[in-house]
Protein backbone atom coordinates (compact mmCIF):
# COMPACT_ATOMS: atom_id res chain seq x y z
CA UNK A 1 0.00 0.00 0.00
CA UNK A 2 2.84 2.40 0.88
CA UNK A 3 4.64 1.62 -2.33
CA UNK A 4 1.50 2.43 -4.41
CA UNK A 5 1.03 5.71 -2.55
CA UNK A 6 4.67 6.68 -3.20
CA UNK A 7 4.36 5.76 -6.86
CA UNK A 8 1.19 7.83 -7.27
CA UNK A 9 2.68 10.78 -5.37
CA UNK A 10 5.83 10.66 -7.50
CA UNK A 11 3.80 10.52 -10.71
CA UNK A 12 1.64 13.45 -9.63
CA UNK A 13 4.72 15.53 -8.78
CA UNK A 14 6.32 14.68 -12.14
CA UNK A 15 3.19 15.76 -14.04
CA UNK A 16 2.98 19.00 -12.03
CA UNK A 17 6.66 19.75 -12.67
CA UNK A 18 6.21 19.12 -16.39
CA UNK A 19 3.29 21.55 -16.37
CA UNK A 20 5.42 24.27 -14.75
CA UNK A 21 8.24 23.72 -17.24
CA UNK A 22 5.97 23.98 -20.29
CA UNK A 23 3.82 26.85 -18.96
CA UNK A 24 6.11 29.66 -20.21
CA UNK A 25 5.77 28.34 -23.77
CA UNK A 26 2.08 29.30 -23.64
CA UNK A 27 2.49 32.45 -21.56
CA UNK A 28 2.30 34.95 -24.43
CA UNK A 29 -1.20 36.26 -24.91
CA UNK A 30 -2.88 34.62 -27.88
CA UNK A 31 -6.14 36.54 -27.77
CA UNK A 32 -7.61 39.78 -29.02
CA UNK A 33 -9.14 41.87 -26.22
CA UNK A 34 -12.21 43.85 -27.28
CA UNK A 35 -13.32 46.90 -25.22
CA UNK A 36 -16.18 47.27 -24.65
CA UNK A 37 -17.23 43.75 -25.48
CA UNK A 38 -20.89 44.76 -25.84
CA UNK A 39 -21.84 47.84 -27.89
CA UNK A 40 -24.73 49.47 -29.71
CA UNK A 41 -24.50 50.43 -33.40
CA UNK A 42 -22.45 53.61 -33.82
CA UNK A 43 -20.13 53.00 -30.83
CA UNK A 44 -16.35 53.02 -31.07
CA UNK A 45 -14.47 49.83 -30.16
CA UNK A 46 -10.85 49.47 -29.02
CA UNK A 47 -8.97 46.21 -29.51
CA UNK A 48 -5.53 45.21 -28.25
CA UNK A 49 -3.29 42.17 -28.23
CA UNK A 50 0.12 41.09 -26.99
CA UNK A 51 0.35 38.29 -29.55
CA UNK A 52 2.49 40.28 -32.02
CA UNK A 53 5.35 40.92 -29.57
CA UNK A 54 7.28 44.10 -28.77
CA UNK A 55 6.88 46.82 -31.39
CA UNK A 56 4.56 44.50 -33.31
CA UNK A 57 1.82 45.75 -35.59
CA UNK A 58 -1.21 43.98 -36.97
CA UNK A 59 -4.02 44.38 -39.45
CA UNK A 60 -7.47 44.04 -37.95
CA UNK A 61 -10.58 42.85 -39.72
CA UNK A 62 -14.00 43.90 -38.44
CA UNK A 63 -15.72 43.03 -41.70
CA UNK A 64 -18.05 40.59 -39.95
CA UNK A 65 -19.80 43.52 -38.25
CA UNK A 66 -19.45 45.71 -41.35
CA UNK A 67 -16.63 47.99 -40.15
CA UNK A 68 -13.90 46.72 -42.51
CA UNK A 69 -10.12 46.75 -41.95
CA UNK A 70 -8.22 48.74 -39.30
CA UNK A 71 -4.61 48.93 -38.09
CA UNK A 72 -3.20 47.91 -34.70
CA UNK A 73 -0.03 49.83 -33.77
CA UNK A 74 2.37 49.51 -30.81
CA UNK A 75 0.92 51.16 -27.70
CA UNK A 76 2.27 52.65 -24.48
CA UNK A 77 1.65 49.29 -22.80
CA UNK A 78 4.79 47.24 -23.25
CA UNK A 79 4.44 44.58 -25.92
CA UNK A 80 0.85 45.37 -26.92
CA UNK A 81 -0.63 46.57 -30.17
CA UNK A 82 -3.82 48.63 -30.10
CA UNK A 83 -6.37 49.75 -32.69
CA UNK A 84 -9.87 51.19 -33.00
CA UNK A 85 -12.87 51.00 -35.29
CA UNK A 86 -16.46 52.24 -35.24
CA UNK A 87 -19.42 49.86 -35.42
CA UNK A 88 -21.63 51.01 -38.31
CA UNK A 89 -25.10 52.35 -37.43
CA UNK A 90 -26.59 49.66 -39.70
CA UNK A 91 -25.08 46.77 -37.68
CA UNK A 92 -27.58 44.10 -36.65
CA UNK A 93 -27.69 42.60 -33.13
CA UNK A 94 -25.55 39.52 -32.64
CA UNK A 95 -22.07 38.26 -31.76
CA UNK A 96 -19.29 38.94 -34.27
CA UNK A 97 -15.72 37.67 -34.51
CA UNK A 98 -13.05 40.38 -34.80
CA UNK A 99 -9.72 39.14 -36.19
CA UNK A 100 -6.18 40.59 -36.14
CA UNK A 101 -3.23 39.22 -38.13
CA UNK A 102 0.31 40.10 -37.01
CA UNK A 103 2.44 41.85 -39.65
CA UNK A 104 5.59 39.80 -38.99
CA UNK A 105 4.29 36.26 -39.38
CA UNK A 106 1.31 34.03 -39.68
CA UNK A 107 0.02 34.65 -36.14
CA UNK A 108 -3.70 35.40 -36.06
CA UNK A 109 -5.83 36.17 -32.99
CA UNK A 110 -9.54 36.78 -32.57
CA UNK A 111 -12.05 38.11 -30.07
CA UNK A 112 -15.83 38.42 -29.86
CA UNK A 113 -17.90 41.60 -30.09
CA UNK A 114 -21.57 41.63 -29.09
CA UNK A 115 -23.85 44.18 -30.77
CA UNK A 116 -27.11 44.94 -28.97
CA UNK A 117 -29.99 47.30 -29.79
CA UNK A 118 -29.76 49.07 -26.44
CA UNK A 119 -26.74 49.41 -24.22
CA UNK A 120 -26.51 49.30 -20.45
CA UNK A 121 -26.18 53.09 -20.26
CA UNK A 122 -29.26 53.71 -22.45
CA UNK A 123 -31.81 51.21 -21.25
CA UNK A 124 -35.39 51.79 -22.29
CA UNK A 125 -37.88 51.71 -19.45
CA UNK A 126 -41.26 50.04 -20.10
CA UNK A 127 -44.31 52.27 -20.37
CA UNK A 128 -48.06 51.65 -20.44
CA UNK A 129 -50.22 48.85 -19.19
CA UNK A 130 -49.56 45.15 -19.53
CA UNK A 131 -51.39 43.61 -22.49
CA UNK A 132 -52.56 40.32 -20.96
CA UNK A 133 -55.75 39.91 -22.95
CA UNK A 134 -57.83 39.56 -19.78
CA UNK A 135 -58.66 43.23 -19.34
CA UNK A 136 -57.91 45.31 -16.32
CA UNK A 137 -59.25 47.82 -13.88
CA UNK A 138 -56.92 50.61 -14.94
CA UNK A 139 -56.34 51.21 -18.62
CA UNK A 140 -53.97 53.68 -20.21
CA UNK A 141 -56.77 56.29 -20.72
CA UNK A 142 -57.61 58.40 -17.61
CA UNK A 143 -61.04 59.39 -19.01
CA UNK A 144 -62.08 55.74 -19.28
CA UNK A 145 -60.73 55.09 -15.79
CA UNK A 146 -62.76 58.00 -14.34
CA UNK A 147 -65.91 56.83 -16.14
CA UNK A 148 -65.44 53.30 -14.75
CA UNK A 149 -64.96 54.60 -11.21
CA UNK A 150 -68.08 56.79 -11.53
CA UNK A 151 -70.17 53.85 -12.79
CA UNK A 152 -69.01 51.71 -9.86
CA UNK A 153 -69.84 54.52 -7.39
CA UNK A 154 -73.38 54.91 -8.82
CA UNK A 155 -73.93 51.14 -8.70
CA UNK A 156 -72.72 50.97 -5.08
CA UNK A 157 -74.93 53.88 -4.02
CA UNK A 158 -77.98 52.39 -5.78
CA UNK A 159 -77.38 48.96 -4.26
CA UNK A 160 -77.02 50.45 -0.80
CA UNK A 161 -80.26 52.44 -1.21
CA UNK A 162 -82.19 49.33 -2.37
CA UNK A 163 -80.86 47.19 0.49
CA UNK A 164 -81.75 49.92 2.99
CA UNK A 165 -85.36 50.16 1.68
CA UNK A 166 -85.72 46.38 1.82
CA UNK A 167 -84.48 46.24 5.42
CA UNK A 168 -87.00 48.89 6.49
CA UNK A 169 -89.82 46.93 4.90
CA UNK A 170 -90.76 49.55 2.30
CA UNK A 171 -90.52 46.96 -0.48
CA UNK A 172 -88.93 47.40 -3.82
Amino acid sequence: MRRTARLLTGTALAVAAAGFVTAPAYADDGSLDVYPSSVVPGDQVTVNTAACGDEGTATGDAGAVGAGAFTLAPSAHEGEAIGQFRVPPSAQPGTYEIVAKCADGERQVSGDLEVALTGVHGQVQPRGSVKTGVGGALGPDPVQTAAGVAALAVAAAGGTWLLHRRARGDGI
